[in-house]
């Protein structure tokens, strides 16, 4: 009655094993690190505020929101927005986040390359990313092979987005924790654990990238079969 995929279990199961222990180790590290009140005791609003100030950067609100590390920052409105734990909160955790997001704004400020091509194929990524399944399953149905070709193809679009999104977040974490290191405000102890915290975050950019290889292969594997079948 069940029919288990090997390829899946083979390819996407370690990437989501993978993923599960990255999703674990974020969690866990910042649950450490906030623990930890910062050496000036700056809340995570005033850390960003110096950050952006220290990048002539004066156009950017910064606004609180709900939920846990739900932290971003939106080119559109020009809001960096900070969970109330990181915009309240004096931990180490929470200037490392700060400054992360800060991080985004800077980019955007210089124009770093990386961040406007990953804006400019976001709507292309999208609709590719809605299209894929449905093509590739609608193909393989049909035995239109070309058709599901074109659904890997948007699949792919996903891929490369996930791709360019490894140098763009971790350039914003090398931007962090730059300042937070060069400042002369904070401690040894304070960029050791703001840089622990933005590393397991880098970790599930990786985890999504491993997922999103690993799921494209697959389809490719199986398309390619059907293919040297007919």
């Amino acid at each position: 009655m069940f029919y288990i995929d090997p390829l899946y279990i083979i390819l996407v199961g370690p990437a989501l094993i993978f993923t599960g222990w990255a999703q674990w180790k974020v969690t866990s590290t910042y649950k450490k690190w906030r623990q930890y009140g910062n050496s000036q005791g700056m809340t995570g609003a005033q850390v960003a505020r110096y950050m952006m100030e220290q990048n002539d950067i004066y156009d950017v609100d910064i606004q609180m929101i709900g939920g846990e590390l739900t932290d971003n920052y939106n080119p559109t409105n020009k809001v960096v927005s900070l969970s109330s734990d990181i915009y309240n909160g004096t931990s180490i955790a929470a200037i490392g986040i700060a400054c992360h997001e800060v991080g985004h704004v800077v980019q955007h400020h210089v124009g770093y390359f990386p961040i406007k091509v990953r804006n400019a194929i976001i709507p292309i990524t999208n609709i590719g990313a809605t299209l894929a399944i449905p093509l590739i399953i609608l193909g393989l149905i049909l035995n239109v092979v070309n058709l599901a070709w074109l659904g890997v193809l948007c699949f792919g679009l996903s891929t490369l987005f996930q791709l360019i999104t490894l140098p763009v977040e971790f350039n914003a974490s090398h931007r962090a924790l730059q300042t937070i290191d060069s400042c002369g405000l904070f401690t040894g102890t304070d960029y050791r654990g703001a840089k622990a915290v933005l590393t397991a975050a880098a970790l599930t950019y990786v985890a999504a990238l491993f997922v999103s290889l690993m799921q494209l292969l697959r389809w490719v594997i199986i398309i390619g079969g059907n293919s040297r079948d007919d």
